[in-house]
């Protein structure tokens, strides 16, 4: 379920204005993927103060979830998967249960367990043919988030089977990037936006006093931008496959796995998101490329504030009920 394509072109707007003002961007590595964190501010100083605030946010967020550090939560509820529950953070804990919920949601198209597959599929490349179908359904035999069992009243975590794991790779930016603006808005930084590598989550309006707005790319042509979209205090994730993808007998197959199947999902090429949380919304991008174009639209349309854009296969454009573009 890993999520990659960045279609997302923030364009900013840096003018002067009669407060005076001033749009600060700072670009670097954080979870392992770039961040690009913007503000609204008096000055540089204050500017930069701000953004450190952010960083120490994201960083401290990335310690407590990685599955990559051994001394995370995450690596410890990991370890003693099929073996005994382990206490958490109440933070890691509810971030587990919107999980879940966000899978039964989806109907497990969204799946955090997914960190579980074995990584039979190679997009770089080197497949020269189809996975079986045997080693396929294996590579899913330790996914499933109902074998997740969350105890309320202890705050513990425990993984059913043994080897079984959870990553939150699809999810995780967007939370970090969510805590980093929740943060700043309480220090009262007026405006900006969180990049988190194609998470973006925006608040308050750029200097000239116009809202930020987002290129939409067409993934079938990434010089040219099909859509303009103004933002206002809201998040956008765009999930594609134009660049991790495998192709076997005149099918495509993206780089962004079911786990429920275990095969790849076929007939989507992009999906961007508009949400009110970069968390909320980064999972439903993935999962709407997993359930498909009817699927997912009918399941974004049921839900309040939450607004689609879906690029076929063919580079056809299916939008949600409420979305409104401006057609570049």
């Amino acid at each position: 379920m890993k999520k990659a394509g960045l279609f997302l072109v923030l364009l900013l707007m840096f003018s002067v204005s009669v407060s005076a003002q001033q749009t600060i961007k700072r670009t670097l590595k954080l979870m392992g993927s770039r961040f690009d964190i913007t503000v609204v501010a008096k000055d540089s100083v204050t500017a930069n103060h701000d953004i450190d605030m952010a960083v120490a946010e994201i960083t401290r967020i990335e310690k407590r979830i990685s599955s990559w550090d051994p001394h995370s939560e995450t690596s410890l509820v990991n370890a003693n998967a099929g073996i005994k529950p382990v206490k958490v953070s109440q933070e890691l804990f509810d971030l587990i249960k919107r999980a879940i919920g966000i899978s039964k949601l989806t109907d497990g198209a969204f799946d955090i367990t997914y960190a579980s597959m074995d990584k039979i599929w190679k997009f770089d490349g080197s497949m020269t043919q189809m996975p079986s179908k045997e080693d396929i359904k294996s590579s899913v035999s330790k996914v499933g988030y109902h074998n997740i069992v969350l105890d309320d009243a202890e705050k513990t975590v425990f993984l059913k089977l043994p080897g079984m794991k959870i990553g939150f790779g699809a999810i995780g930016k967007g939370y970090a990037a969510d805590r980093a603006k929740d943060l700043l808005q309480r220090k009262g930084v007026v405006a900006g936006i969180i990049n988190a590598s194609g998470d973006m989550n925006t608040w308050g309006k750029q200097t000239n006093g116009e809202n930020w707005k987002v290129a939409i790319t067409n993934p079938m042509d990434k010089n040219k931008a099909f859509a303009l979209l103004p933002i206002k205090n809201e998040a956008v994730v765009t999930s594609g496959d134009y660049e991790k993808f495998v192709e076997f007998n005149g099918t495509r197959y993206a780089h962004i796995i079911d786990p429920r199947t275990g095969y790849p999902a076929t007939g989507i090429i992009s999906v961007t998101v508009f949400a009110p949380k970069a968390e909320l919304a980064d999972a439903l991008a993935t999962s709407v490329f997993v359930m498909g174009k009817d699927v997912g639209l009918n399941r974004i349309n049921q839900l309040p504030k939450i607004e689609c854009i879906i690029i076929d296969a063919e580079g056809n454009i299916h939008t949600s009920d409420h979305i409104e573009i401006a057609t570049k």
